[in-house]
């Protein structure tokens, strides 16, 4: 390939990752639902840079608009969103890629044409130029929501909750998460896959705690991992592998569960895998989310005892047959707050706003579902947050209104980065019988 048609299609590349950008903060969406369709559009060997690009982005957002924002005499007008991604887009090859600082600038510059805004070449090269001068002067004027790239609203619940940990706890959020897997022990053990890996040539090690948990030294696409189509491994981070252990370890064996909150399966395929449970139902509120779940259950061969339904959890009479479940699962819609390194543009696209109405349905699906869970059975309440009011605060209003439960276990509040896992909080709640709560009276009085 000639470097004439080398940069061409780097310039190309530079457009996809603003328009991406530019649809996602317009738009809404999603990272993970608008990446496919933009890398369908360009070159097979530039998927994988268009996806660092833009997550790239997404990650240090704060910090690359600061630095924009200072080098603008004034800001740009909402019709040039382009042009003021497309200067951050600098910015983030000049501070975070190994791309050279002679291209960075110069493929930057030429996308203003594309954009056909001929007009923003001067400003773009002049913004990239003033950066490589003054770089250390303009990051260091920097706040601390920018240096550290979260909005301001989500920093000042993190210093609330976490005094001690805010700071760590952004930069782990900063920092791109491992890849972990796990190994599938209806079809082996776990050292004869990190064998497979091996031969293969993926270095990876066993998660420590964790039986079926696998973590790779470097990330790999699934068609490389061995036996993957076969059912043999799933990608799961380590966090989430904790939940099936909170499952089999409170619930009886060969009794019902309920996944509440199925989609996209992982906890409940991990439960299936354990053959804890005789009978498995999955519900979840989205049609398409469900099917994933049915995808992965096929490939993984644990389609026997389970079933799958599209429904409102809460709303027990679509779908409650009135028998009772020895384990429910609520892995909970919640802020996400606790897998941003996976899913950095959380940063961008939630809300303040968003933390009350998820308190409010938590709370609800709570409710609801202790309705179901049988005597002496478990509900083990999960999310992927680290702010309080969505996790040890909603289980203390729980407890204060509902008679009949009591935690199994101390809840468990895992930040990011701990023994390299995503944030995550859990607790177990056991449902007392009338006779336990009869008898806790009696000595009471």
């Amino acid at each position: 390939m000639s470097t004439r048609a080398a940069r061409v299609g780097h310039t190309s590349l530079r457009l996809a990752c603003v328009r991406l950008v530019q649809q996602l903060l317009s738009n809404g969406g999603s990272l993970t639902r608008l990446l496919p369709e933009a890398q369908a559009r360009v070159e097979p060997r530039e998927q994988a840079q268009l996806q660092a690009w833009c997550y790239g982005f997404a990650r240090h957002s704060g910090e690359l608009a600061g630095i924009v924002d200072q080098l603008l005499d004034k800001p740009l007008k909402a019709k040039d969103l382009d042009v003021y991604l497309l200067m951050q887009l600098g910015i983030l090859q000049l501070r975070h890629t190994p791309i050279s600082a002679h291209a960075a600038v110069d493929e930057t510059v030429k996308v203003a044409r594309q954009l056909k805004k001929p007009w923003a070449r001067a400003l773009v090269n002049a913004v990239l130029r003033q950066y490589q001068r003054r770089a250390d002067e303009l990051e260091a004027a920097l706040s601390d929501a920018q240096r550290l790239s979260h909005p301001q609203w989500l920093l000042a619940r993190l210093q609330g909750d976490w005094p001690e940990h805010w700071e760590t706890i952004c930069q782990q959020n900063n920092e791109r998460a491992p890849m972990t897997l796990r190994v599938n022990c209806r079809q082996g053990t776990t050292q004869d896959y990190l064998q497979r890996l091996r031969a293969a040539g993926h270095a990876a090690q066993q998660v420590p705690q964790l039986p079926q948990a696998v973590q790779l030294e470097q990330p790999a696409g699934v068609q490389l991992l061995p036996g993957f189509e076969t059912g043999a491994v799933s990608v799961q981070d380590a966090a989430a592998q904790l939940a099936a252990g909170y499952l089999t370890r409170h619930a009886r064996r060969d009794g019902r569960l309920l996944d509440a909150c199925a989609a996209p399966g992982g906890k409940m395929a991990h439960a299936l895998e354990l053959g804890h449970f005789a009978e498995v139902l999955a519900l979840d509120h989205d049609p398409q989310r469900l099917q994933r779940v049915a995808d992965n259950l096929s490939r993984l061969k644990l389609t026997g005892n389970s079933r799958l339904q599209a429904a409102d959890a809460a709303e027990l009479a679509l779908w409650w047959d009135g028998v009772p479940y020895d384990a429910v699962l609520l892995d909970a819609p919640c802020s996400g707050t606790g897998v941003i390194r996976r899913h950095p543009d959380i940063k961008l696209l939630r809300r303040e706003s968003d933390i009350q109405t998820l308190v409010a349905a938590q709370s609800r699906l709570l409710d609801s579902l202790w309705r179901t869970v049988a005597a002496e059975g478990v509900l083990l309440y999960a999310t992927c947050s680290v702010l309080k009011c969505e996790n040890d605060t909603q289980i203390e209003s729980f407890l204060a209104r509902t008679d009949d439960a009591a935690l199994l276990d101390a809840t468990w509040q895992i930040l990011p980065g701990d023994g390299g896992m995503d944030g995550f909080f859990y607790a177990a709640l056991g449902k007392r019988s009338r006779s336990t709560i009869a008898m806790g009276r009696s000595d009471e009085s």
